[in-house]
């Protein structure tokens, strides 16, 4: 706005010094026409070029001190958006790292024990196929991940898990004693042992990398039995070692 303003004036300055120049010319040259006898004419003072330069060169000093300015105003703005642009991503920055924090701190404390008869003594088993077992007696459960209505464990967040199992049973000559430590479907590892009299235990664990939904249970080896009473024989553990 500041230069068409300018421009506008110099050009008003212009087209008014042409303008009388020209009419003052012409009343002369009507006033000559007519005769000296008749008319006196005054002689009119013309425009000094010297002064309307002088104007000029005041108002294009004023332009370039105006352009200059400007242009200043230009590269400041510049610089307070970079550096707004920088605070706007350390501040994202900063909430993703406290949300981050929020959220390990709210599921990092995970762990349970649980053992496979709810109340009395016996053994579960023998089944012809393999079998979900649900520790139904739980002993710790921080941050209920572990289900002890269907035996599984839910992973609460991503991260590194240890898990054990220690199955117990009383020997004998036709039936085994084992179970499956399952992921999502999958054996991982296997707690087993055969003797045929006797008291015989056997112990297995693992660490996995769940993913936040992620199922962990016990299978029963097909044709085994497992044992357990009020001294909790067999169980099933899990903790979360740390989140990724």
């Amino acid at each position: 706005m500041e230069r068409v303003s300018v421009l506008h004036v110099l050009l008003l300055l212009l087209l008014c010094s042409l303008s009388g120049a020209e009419l003052q010319d012409n009343e002369i040259s009507e006033q000559r026409q007519v005769g000296p006898e008749s008319v006196n004419v005054p002689e009119q003072p013309q425009p000094c070029p010297s002064d309307l330069h002088a104007v000029l060169r005041d108002m294009s000093a004023a332009l370039a001190e105006h352009r200059v300015r400007i242009e200043q105003l230009h590269a400041l703005n510049q610089e307070q958006e970079a550096k707004l642009g920088e605070q706007e991503a350390k501040l994202g920055a900063l909430e993703m790292k406290t949300n981050d924090v929020d959220s390990r701190q709210q599921v990092g404390q995970v762990a349970f024990s649980a053992s496979l008869l709810a109340s009395g003594s016996g053994n579960t088993g023998p089944f012809n196929t393999q079998v979900p077992l649900t520790f139904r007696f739980v002993i710790t459960n921080i941050g209920n991940a572990y289900n002890p209505d269907s035996g599984f464990f839910t992973a609460p967040v991503r991260g590194a898990y240890h898990f054990e199992l220690h199955i117990g049973a009383h020997g004998s000559s036709s039936h085994a004693s084992g179970a499956y430590l399952v992921k999502n479907g999958g054996n991982i590892c296997i707690a087993y042992e055969h003797q045929t009299n006797g008291w015989g235990k056997s112990s297995n664990g693992a660490t996995l990398l769940l993913e936040a939904g992620d199922i962990v249970f016990v299978r029963q080896h097909q044709n085994s039995i497992i044992f357990d009473n009020v001294n909790h024989h067999s169980t099933f553990s899990g903790r979360l070692l740390f989140t990724m």
